[in-house]
């Protein structure tokens, strides 16, 4: 059984003369090159100048993750915010990102929830990650590794699931190991969705065939192809009081409608990756991907209520949005090893080619009695909304309307050209020192549609990366980092660079990060970082238009996590962090604290064997309360989650679990995206899990 704590140790380090790369998947010395996109190098992990976090396929059935949500919920430092009910949308180390995503290391930016059906493995690298990942990554990426096919190897398996609110699926995998040199595989995976809210019905599938060939031991090829089709009720949840809390009278009221609040998604995705070894120690990875994205989704939610005033009455917006997108990406990264100086060097260089288009457009909800995109209503559960139709608080028969109010509609083109390398250098047996640098060239054309006005902008930033390491021991290291990323001004979506936007530089973010890593064991490891994210935002100045202002503001913080095997039958996964961070206006430090960042966090995942077949598990999760918008005026209050798990391996090829969340029946809000839109989280849920092999 594998646990995070073999991902997060190391074994000896590579001797000072060059080696043949790393090709097998040690779990203890080095990440496999292929398999991992994130570090791209067979470097120990003790010997990585960085905080992060992974976990694999097999804990991911063994906890029982079905979502990117549940996965975080016991990651220290990491939260998540609601992404208006249709994306995934992570918050790290205080930074809020829908974009910061990836699989095999290449980026996947387009807002949509992300399935676990067909991953090897997750990873989660804190801090400013510009040198492997360009723009974005202020606070930390998230990567998916995919499962491979593999050649000379046959297996199949079967999981079906379900719970007590209704929604069930399966999940398909099978390799055919066409012979010793050729592998295809397929993942596939269906659902129907449901949970405690009314309204609430989605349906999604995916399908990924890959193909493997190993045409000589020097010379690999890996083919993937992904379809994703998803549709599901888009619920952006219930409103703040006077108290600036979620009101919980209103637990069980939607604030929306079972026709008009609809997210549809249908992606195409496909990647090529070759891999030739060109020497023992020198390797070149060539990597292409092709992506469409074609996202529609349309909503009515809580724009304002008035507790103290109307506390009957809701105030309704709403919008219809559509985003047309394909994606390019072309790169290649090339590994050596070598000894020069007294050194013994493991250099990566790369260059990227990314091109995005992306045609969206909004229109705003036009009510046939106000004629503006807002109407106020009873508050009664149901609503009474009907297709966006109903009687408002007057008792007046209204309707909106999507097709004339145009928000905004326009074509974007982006294009990046990318180049970087780093040097880790080990210098003796203690010291090791990272070095490295980037150059990104983003250029961005803009369409504003009904203007039939262009805008573009070009950005050419440089990102360092500075990484010292002292191995105490061969089981112990210290580290400190320094790194640098920015982001443009277009977002990270690429809305537009209309107004000022179209002369201001990027944000830029630098983080500095000092941490520890410990092996305490065989399959037991202990790490720990302190760490300041600074931001430099420069903003036009108020009194004089034609100069910068400069605004900074950090965000700082700790983090420990002990993870692994505490003997051969019990395993633990303990978390904790503090976050620390102040807005800061070109006046200095406002006094207010950014929205979405707890003050702690905490979880323990632990898991024991009670005999050969039954394994025992469960988890507690807190949060502390944090503000949902940025003028501290609504809070999302403190939690404490409970979860468990029981496995059962009832025979060598078949097993069930059960799932047992939110086990106190805790009545809880574990996101938000503003004021008066707050998340109700389920109540206890039972969910089933039946898997086979064969």
């Amino acid at each position: 059984m594998s646990f995070d704590a073999f991902a997060e140790s190391s074994g000896e380090a590579l001797e000072n003369e060059a080696a043949p790369l790393e090709e097998v998947v040690v779990f203890g010395r080095f990440l496999q090159s292929e398999a991992v996109r994130a570090l791209r190098t067979p470097t120990p992990i003790i010997d990585v100048p960085q905080s992060l976090s992974i976990v694999t396929s097999e804990q991911i059935e063994q906890r029982g993750y079905a979502s990117v949500e549940d996965m975080i919920s016991y990651i220290p430092g990491v939260t998540m915010s609601q992404g208006e009910g249709h994306r995934d949308a992570v918050v790290f180390r205080g930074v809020r990102s829908t974009a910061d995503f990836f699989i095999d290391g290449i980026r996947d930016d387009s807002q949509y929830y992300r399935s676990f059906y067909n991953l090897d493995q997750v990873e989660i690298l804190r801090g400013p990650n510009a040198l492997l990942f360009g723009r974005g990554g202020a606070g930390g990426v998230l990567n998916r590794v995919t499962k491979k096919a593999k050649p000379g190897e046959g297996f199949q398996s079967v999981r079906l699931h379900g719970d007590r609110l209704g929604e069930f699926g399966a999940q398909v995998d099978v390799n055919l190991g066409i012979d010793e040199t050729i592998g295809l595989r397929l993942n596939a995976m269906t659902e129907k969705l449901d949970n405690h809210r009314d309204y609430y019905f989605g349906d999604r599938m995916g399908i990924n065939p890959a193909l493997r060939i190993e045409f000589s031991d020097r010379f690999s090829m890996d083919a993937r192809y992904e379809y994703v089709n998803n549709e599901r009720f888009i619920d952006r949840g219930i409103p703040t009081g006077v108290d600036g809390k979620p009101v919980e009278a209103l637990q069980s009221i939607v604030f929306g409608d079972a026709k008009a609040n609809v997210s549809t998604l249908e992606a195409h995705m496909f990647s090529l990756l070759t891999e030739t070894r060109l020497a023992d120690s020198t390797k070149l990875n060539l990597a292409t991907s092709f992506s469409d994205f074609s996202k529609g989704y349309s909503n009515l939610y809580a724009a304002s209520y008035d507790q103290e005033g109307t506390p009957d009455r809701v105030t309704l917006d709403g919008y219809v949005d559509s985003t047309e997108r394909q994606n390019t990406n072309i790169a290649g990264t090339l590994v050596t090893e070598f000894s020069l100086a007294r050194a013994h060097h493991t250099v990566l260089a790369g260059i990227e080619y990314i091109n995005t288009s992306s045609d969206q457009d909004r229109f705003n909800a036009v009510w046939s009695s106000t004629q503006t995109d807002k109407e106020v209503f009873l508050i009664q559960r149901p609503m009474g909304l009907v297709a966006a139709s109903g009687t408002n608080a007057a008792g007046v028969p209204v309707t909106a309307d999507f097709s004339t109010d145009l928000n905004d509609d326009t074509r974007v083109e982006v294009d990046v050209i990318s180049a970087y390398v780093q040097d880790e250098m080990e210098l003796g047996e203690r010291f090791s020192v990272l070095l490295g640098v980037r150059f990104d060239q983003f250029d961005i054309d803009v369409l504003n549609v009904p203007a039939a006005h262009r805008r573009n902008r070009r950005d050419q930033e440089v990102s360092p990366r500075f990484g010292l390491v002292y191995k105490w021991a061969d089981n112990v290291s210290m580290y400190a980092s320094f790194s640098e990323t920015f982001l443009p001004r277009s977002g990270e979506q690429y809305a537009n660079i209309n107004g000022d936007n179209n002369r201001l530089d990027p944000d830029t973010y630098r983080n500095l990060e000092a941490g520890l890593k410990w092996d305490i064991a065989e399959g037991l490891s202990f790490t720990t970082a302190v760490f300041e994210i600074e931001k430099r935002s420069p903003q036009v100045a108020d009194n004089d238009p034609a100069t910068l202002d400069v605004i900074e503001s950090e965000i700082s913080g700790f983090e420990a996590q002990i993870s692994g095997a505490m003997s051969d039958r019990w395993s633990v996964f303990a978390g904790v962090s503090t976050l620390e961070g102040e807005q800061v206006n070109r006046n200095g430090g406002t006094g207010l604290r950014p929205r979405e960042l707890p003050e702690r966090m905490a979880s323990l995942w632990t898991e024991f064997d009670a005999t050969e077949q039954l394994t025992l598990g469960g988890g507690v999760t807190y949060q502390s309360d944090s503000f949902i918008n940025n003028s501290n005026s609504a809070t999302l209050p403190s939690y404490t989650r409970v979860d468990a798990t029981m496995n059962y391996q009832w025979s060598a090829r078949s097993s069930i679990q059960v799932r047992v969340e939110n086990v106190t029946d805790a009545l809880y809000f574990p996101s938000s995206h503003s004021t008066h839109q707050v998340t109700v989280a389920p109540p206890l849920n039972v969910r089933v899990t039946f898997g086979t092999r064969f």
